[in-house]
């Protein structure tokens, strides 16, 4: 293979995971905002609704570029640890180590299209950084419990 020649079956490898990945956030998100109580429930359930709705989409678009590539979009989920531990601080911090999760698969898709495919390290590069946002959002709500 020539060192400018993209690796297919690595490409579709890195995105069956982050479809994976991001169809788990669809789960684990709306489990999350069906089991907030207390009194900033309606606030971080619109998020954590919001959040679900986000991976839904970055799951489909995933799955659009990897079938464009001839793959076939894995049906299986990334492992949902289920602690029944749903405080907010908990739920929160599952949720950013989901999210560093996710920015860790994005930079593995980068680190192999870099290089060799302008719009893979664009979308690579344009979720990483929604990721780190998000990452950002929530370490700023657990920034309470930190006390």
């Amino acid at each position: 293979m020539n060192n400018d020649e993209i690796d297919e079956e690595e490409v579709i490898a890195a995105l069956n995971n982050i479809l994976e990945a991001e169809l788990s956030g669809v789960v684990r998100y709306t489990h999350y905002s069906l089991m907030i109580s207390g009194p900033h429930r309606i606030p971080l359930v619109e998020f954590m609704k919001g959040q679900a709705t986000e991976s839904l989409l970055h799951a489909q678009q995933v799955g659009e570029i990897l079938t464009g590539f001839g793959g076939h979009p894995s049906t299986a989920i990334a492992n949902i640890e289920e602690t029944n531990n749903h405080g907010i601080q908990q739920i929160l911090q599952e949720s950013l180590e989901h999210e560093l999760h996710a920015v860790a698969l994005y930079r593995s898709l980068l680190s192999v299209v870099a290089d060799r495919s302008v719009f893979l390290e664009e979308f690579a590069r344009g979720l990483i950084a929604t990721e780190e946002e998000h990452q950002l959002e929530l370490r700023k709500m657990l920034r309470d419990y930190a006390m």
